[in-house]
């Protein structure tokens, strides 16, 4: 049985991690909404985009671009946001272990795919297990801006008009609450589906469809992996939040049942030497 000095110690050391959790907990819950406005305030943009292209590709018989247009599947390319610390609950593994049980399902040789992974919890994974790595990117701000990820987004995007992708997937947690994030997984390219609900508003275009079809469209595609950067933010301070919360409440028991034990023993303690004592003085009598 452990020396109530032993008992005290750990008491001492719960106390003090509880105090990091706790910190930690509120840190996060501080993160969590300025990255919910980030991400809410960067919808309308991407939204914007959408209807001009959709405008553009449902009413339009000669503008086209490769972006829109299916082509024969050779190489799929996934672009993976995980985060670069862990103390997060589920949030990294529930993700890569959807992943790779896709990847697994889809993919008979890694020639058929590869992977552009944000984050270093995924970095670290996927070197790990020898997945095909074309781009990676750690270290991104906890709220990110576009220029952080502008270059890896657009490369990945010119990898899909080169051809060195033939159709390129989102994968991320998308923020429900700070209890619940979901895995996500969305299609970026080809566009299939933009012309989907395209808006009755008319549109004078200068110099013409096709020249700002040729512009828009890699901006939106661009638009739809940097939401997802924001998104996945959130999803982070939400699980890394309601993990603090659950590992502050564990210390919290934790300590109630430690000082239990100490004062149980302390009691133990001093009964025997009330017994002690008393023992002592009978036999002097």
């Amino acid at each position: 049985m452990a020396s109530m000095r032993d008992i005290k110690a750990r008491i001492t050391s719960t106390k003090k991690t509880k105090q990091i959790t706790k910190a930690m907990q509120m840190v996060s819950a501080a993160k969590l909404n300025r990255a919910q406005a980030n991400a809410q305030s960067f919808l309308p943009y991407t939204e914007k985009i959408r209807e001009v292209v959709a405008s553009i590709a449902s009413s339009s018989t000669e503008a086209t671009h490769p972006m829109l247009e299916e082509r024969p599947v050779k190489k799929t390319g996934y672009i993976v946001i995980t985060s670069d610390r862990g103390l997060a609950g589920g949030y990294n593994a529930s993700l890569t272990r959807s992943l790779l049980k896709t990847i697994e399902e889809r993919h008979k040789s890694p020639d058929e795919y590869g992977i552009v992974v944000m984050g270093r919890i995924g970095r670290d994974l996927f070197k790990k297990r020898n997945l095909p790595i074309f781009q990676e990117i750690t270290g991104l701000n906890d709220q990110p801006e576009f220029n952080d990820i502008k270059s890896i987004a657009k490369t990945t995007v010119e990898m899909f008009a080169d051809g060195v992708f033939d159709e390129l997937y989102l994968w991320y947690n998308h923020f429900v609450s700070p209890l619940t994030q979901e895995v996500t997984e969305s299609k970026v390219l080809p566009l299939t589906d933009i012309s989907e609900g395209a808006s009755s508003t008319t549109y004078e275009y200068e110099p013409s469809e096709q020249a700002i079809l040729e512009r828009l469209l890699p901006q939106y595609a661009e638009s739809l992996i940097f939401g997802a950067v924001l998104d996945a933010k959130a999803s982070e301070f939400g699980a890394r939040m309601t993990a603090m919360s659950a590992a502050t409440d564990n210390a919290t028991t934790l300590i109630d049942d430690l000082t239990l034990v100490y004062n149980r023993a302390r009691q133990a303690a001093i009964t025997q030497e009330i017994t002690e004592i008393v023992g002592g003085a009978a036999a002097l009598e």
